[in-house]
């Protein structure tokens, strides 16, 4: 499984290409492309990720192997590489397209041979209560996972299997939650004023309704740390990393938010026609108002990173 939807922090998860790893209908090449783009867009605040986490993991901690579980096209699972210069890092992912990808981005950026792949569907993969499991996935001194939890019904089972791949001493980390993207003014001359706050309340709906139809879904406070606990981690905490790129947006930040309101608009029949119309207006690649030309447009995003750590034996 790969989770990928723009729910709460902006990413296409960030980062949501919902999920039928098994359709025929979903073009992996164009998606791989689009979530890749997604990522490079966040590199900033990725890189500032990894190199958090390797001072979480502290000086004396050899690292000899991540997994990046939810990898998409891979983008963080090489600067988990590049972070962690003696380490194999390993993408997990539902979608063999998304796998493919992440070697070829391994390649481009020289990272061959410490940069692996590793085909598996959540949460069949994990170990649980009941059995190994593991799908294979092998131990791992550092685990990630971005905006993945949320799109599996027990939340809290899941955080229990990975915390069960981690070495001794190990460490998980996974992003969820943080602030709603923004991107433009208050008020951008078109349509009413406070655009954004609406379409955070039409992305809320949707991942309400996507959270209650998941398989297996099960009711939890989404209190990560106390999870994290209950999971059998120890020393858990957040730290929240902030994408801060101001107007005006270079072409392929340009190119992500209208990506971004182009879903908006596909799933903005709840909207009032106002807000519909604006929609249009932004998406225009031809329009001067559009998001591609508007020089008032700017990215600005939070991302909470979660963590505990597996006592050491």
């Amino acid at each position: 499984m790969s989770a990928h939807h723009h729910h709460g922090n902006g990413h296409e998860h960030q980062q949501g290409h919902g999920h039928g790893h098994g359709s025929t209908e979903i073009d992996w090449a164009a998606m791989a492309a689009h979530l890749e783009r997604n990522g490079e867009v966040q590199l900033p605040a990725l890189r500032g990720t990894a190199a958090r986490l390797r001072e979480l993991l502290g000086p004396d901690r050899e690292v000899r192997r991540i997994l990046d579980v939810g990898s998409g096209p891979g983008v963080m699972t090489c600067v988990l590489a590049e972070t962690f210069a003696d380490a194999e890092a390993v993408a997990v992912d539902g979608a063999p397209g998304l796998l493919e990808h992440t070697l070829a981005r391994a390649e481009r950026l020289g990272l061959r041979g410490r940069v692996g792949v590793r085909h598996a569907e959540l949460p069949e993969g994990l170990p649980t209560a009941d059995g190994p499991g593991g799908g294979g996935l092998g131990p791992a001194d550092l685990i990630w996972s971005s905006k993945a939890v949320h799109h599996l019904g027990d939340q809290q089972a899941a955080l229990t299997g990975l915390a069960g791949l981690l070495r001794p001493g190990g460490l998980l980390a996974m992003a969820e939650g943080g602030l709603p993207v923004r991107f433009l003014p208050r008020d951008i001359g078109i349509g009413r004023p406070g655009l954004q706050a609406r379409l955070d309340a039409l992305q809320e709906d949707w991942f309400a309704t996507m959270r209650a139809e998941l398989p297996g879904s099960t009711p939890v406070v989404e209190d990560w740390p106390a999870m994290l606990g209950r999971a059998g981690l120890t020393d858990t905490g957040s730290f929240t990393l902030v994408l801060d790129l101001p107007a005006p947006l270079d072409d392929t930040a340009r190119a992500f938010l209208h990506a971004q309101l182009t879903r908006l608009r596909e799933m903005g029949e709840a909207l009032d026609a106002t807000d519909r119309e604006t929609l249009d207006l932004l998406v225009d690649p031809q329009a001067p108002e559009g998001i591609l030309r508007r020089p008032d447009a700017f990215l600005l995003s939070a991302t909470t990173v979660f963590t505990g750590t597996r006592p050491a034996r």
